[in-house]
């Protein structure tokens, strides 16, 4: 085999380091943007939102209302747009009763929503947390033909320097596909 000598070497030396360092500048950029994507932070709304309830919903009255608890804490909490604020809206009643949801209209829900949370901000309060009832204090019932469940939700609450809290009642019916629905809260005595 003959030997690449003088010009026709050198050009030959430099497209193979140029390759070499062209694929590896590939290769570096390449698991960058994968590392990128990856490490993308997702918003407390986004995750909020991202909960498939139609293949994972809450298998239990303490669950469902820990996750109503989430998506309330983003609503009265957290930074968010229009579209977020409306996808939460109807994220979350996907945990109401069909009564409830009947009780108004899609248009009056949505706007008593943002006059409640406008109120809320107004007012200074922030949700800093909650804590929903144990397992055990979760009292289970039959009445008319369903299953109840009724469980307490404490928010914690900051206004300024003040903290506070408060707790809800709330009661829950299985419905027809087993899975427990918010059918109503108020505070608690």
């Amino acid at each position: 085999m003959k030997r690449f000598k003088g010009t026709q070497g050198m050009l030959i030396l430099i497209v193979l380091v140029c390759a070499v360092v062209g694929f590896y500048y590939y290769l570096a950029n390449r698991a960058k943007t994968r590392e990128e994507a990856e490490n993308v932070a997702v918003t407390k709304v986004q995750d909020v939102l991202l909960k498939n309830l139609e293949r994972n919903y809450p298998p239990t009255p303490k669950e469902v209302v820990r996750y109503f608890a989430e998506i309330s804490q983003c609503f009265y909490s957290e930074k968010y747009t229009d579209e977020e604020l409306e996808a939460m809206a109807l994220k979350i009643q996907e945990l109401y009763d069909e009564e409830l949801i009947a009780a108004k209209t899609q248009e009056s829900y949505l706007q008593d929503l943002k006059d409640d949370i406008e109120k809320f901000k107004s007012d200074g309060y922030v949700i800093t947390g909650y804590k929903t009832s144990s397992s055990t204090d979760v009292f289970m019932f039959s009445e008319d033909g369903y299953d109840w469940a009724r469980l307490y939700c404490t928010f914690y609450l900051r206004k300024g320097n003040k903290k506070t809290n408060t707790q809800e009642v709330f009661i829950l019916r299985k419905d027809e596909a087993g899975h427990w629905k918010i059918y109503g809260w108020d505070l608690a005595d």
